[in-house]
């Protein structure tokens, strides 16, 4: 166990894969090379393990470079909502801007590793770098924008509409790193998307399984093949409803088998 919390071997920024769509994303020369100076060495999780728990000092965002978290906010009752995931290239931490203390926990699905950037170098670094501000700006509406991502999906009264929104988020997540979208790997459980989206653990399954029924999808444990990305896309109010007609079987669909 020792071996997976020793610092690893140091990768700068510049020679990252994760370079165009992580914190140094649009940042270049100088301003890159203060931020790899500011970055320190990698750290590993493995699954289970926390990252930070809610209510611990806010000192670190972190970068997540492979692998995937869990974040969860828990009531006064100690019963934990699941509010997001984290994939390579985002940046964990951020709600710990607040009031300098982390507002959520967040928890590794599988072994991962992560950069952690010292809020205290960022900090200082913000006022001299330009477009390092406007990275962290871009970050933080990412953020909001996220949070109102989850919130259309949970507005849905159809299951099979919540869950295919999700779906539909990881795609373009896999699209964005440059990986093969028609096939994805879930990190997270049936359980971990249910509580994520507001529905019961069934409910999330027999979506899955009408969305198969469509042919939209294959599923198969955690593991989904994407059949009709046109259709999924209809699904998402944002995008364009090049497939109106199927949106519309899918609704009646979900209806008849409510």
């Amino acid at each position: 166990m020792t071996e997976l919390h020793d610092v690893a071997t140091r990768h700068g920024c510049v020679a990252c894969g994760l370079h165009d769509v992580c914190l140094p994303a649009g940042i270049e020369g100088e301003a890159l090379a203060r931020v790899d100076r500011m970055t320190r060495d990698r750290r590993t999780l493995v699954r289970g393990e926390p990252l930070f728990r809610q209510g611990e000092v806010f000192h670190s965002l972190y970068v997540l470079r492979s692998g995937a978290t869990r974040s969860t906010i828990a009531d006064a009752e100690g019963v934990h909502q699941v509010i997001g995931f984290g994939s390579p290239g985002d940046i964990l931490g951020v709600d710990g801007l607040l009031d300098e203390a982390y507002r959520t926990e967040a928890i590794a699905l599988e072994r991962s590793t992560l950069c952690e950037v010292p809020f205290a170098r960022m900090e200082a670094a913000l006022t001299e770098v330009p477009s390092l501000h406007r990275r962290m700006l871009r970050v933080l509406s990412g953020e909001v924008a996220a949070d109102q991502d989850h919130l259309v999906a949970m507005g849905r009264q159809s299951a099979v509409e919540r869950v295919a929104l999700f779906v539909h988020g990881l795609v373009e997540k896999q699209g964005r790193l440059s990986r093969q979208g028609d096939w994805l790997r879930l990190s997270m459980s049936r359980a971990d998307i249910a509580n994520y989206l507001g529905l019961a653990v069934e409910t999330v399954s027999r979506a899955l399984g009408r969305m198969e029924e469509t042919g939209m999808l294959q599923a198969s444990g955690r593991t989904l093949r994407i059949l009709d990305r046109a259709m999924l896309s209809a699904m998402d109010s944002a995008a364009p409803l090049r497939s109106q007609e199927k949106l519309t079987a899918i609704r009646k669909r979900a209806a008849m088998n409510s």
